[in-house]
């Protein structure tokens, strides 16, 4: 049973896999920040110096000025700010591996549509050829 799991863990599917996962991470990580850093603050500022992260609706029936005080006091809340983040989040996510992939189809493209050099002919086709020449040029 472990020598299966040896010849599982060690295909290359599997290790392509696990390498797409941490990259994927890794990435999700960028477009984290990105959103969270970048876009979501010129956001918040056409819309009135907003905060989206800091949107909630407090279930508890006590008021909370902050998500946070009301996580501490744990309260529950339903946190659509966080949510919204995470939608943009998706979406800028989405847009960027269109992205790539519609990069990578249009190289794959341009490689399929090269011409191949044409194949050269069998060695009997060139040795028939030298000595139809030969003949051709005795006559």
């Amino acid at each position: 049973m472990l020598k299966e799991f040896k010849d599982f863990a060690m295909r290359g599917n599997v290790m392509d896999m696990a390498v797409g996962i941490i990259l994927g991470v890794a990435f999700g990580a960028i477009i984290k920040s990105l959103v969270d850093d970048v876009i979501m603050p010129p956001i918040g500022i056409l819309l009135g110096n907003a905060d989206f992260s800091g949107y909630f609706i407090n279930l508890s029936g006590t008021d909370y000025a902050t998500l946070e005080a009301a996580k501490e006091a744990g309260a529950a809340t339903i946190n659509y700010g966080v949510f919204i983040n995470t939608i943009i989040n998706f979406i800028i996510v989405a847009f960027a591996i269109f992205l790539v992939i519609k990069q990578m189809n249009r190289f794959k493209k341009v490689e399929e549509a090269k011409p191949e050099a044409p194949a050269a002919p069998p060695r009997e086709e060139v040795l028939l050829a030298e000595i139809r020449d030969l003949l051709a040029a005795k006559s």
